[in-house]
């Protein structure tokens, strides 16, 4: 069994290493959000879309940045018939930038911030409770009530 795992492992053909390319484009420096910004174009031939942290390494290195963390890529688009992908990209100058700019949901995607996992049915429950209440009392209304007491 060993042996026979051993053979199929060497009979599968490896997969030729094609040369991805990452170039940048209207390239700008934003100083009232701290950062410099940029499209990304991908050029992948033969290969399918290529992963978000592979082009933020590529970034990284062409752009000399020391924390990966503070380069965010995102609405990739891949050209009909494939080969080439076209996104935005942004590096900021600090994490503290990152976190007080970036939405919540690209900051999830980063590993920056939690999401959070409220059932469904909770939230359609808030939801219908602060219909039926208007002004301040609708933030109280949110929070339910013991049941029982």
């Amino acid at each position: 069994m060993a042996e026979e795992e051993v053979k199929d492992a060497e009979a599968k053909p490896t997969k030729p290493k094609t040369k991805i390319v990452v170039r940048t484009r209207k390239f700008m420096t934003n100083r009232l959000l701290n950062r410099r910004q940029f499209v990304v174009e991908v050029e992948h031939p033969g290969v399918g879309t290529v992963p978000k942290i592979a082009i933020r390494e590529k970034l990284q290195r062409m752009f000399k940045v020391k924390e990966l963390n503070t380069i965010v890529v995102h609405g990739f688009h891949t050209q009909f018939g494939g080969g080439k992908s076209v996104g935005f990209g942004v590096i900021y100058d600090d994490l503290t930038s990152v976190k007080q700019i970036e939405p919540r949901h690209r900051l999830i995607r980063l590993g920056m911030a939690k999401k959070k996992t409220v059932a469904r049915k909770q939230r359609k429950e808030k939801k219908n409770r602060g219909k039926r209440i208007r002004g301040r009392a609708r933030s109280k209304a949110a929070v339910p009530k013991a049941k029982g007491k």
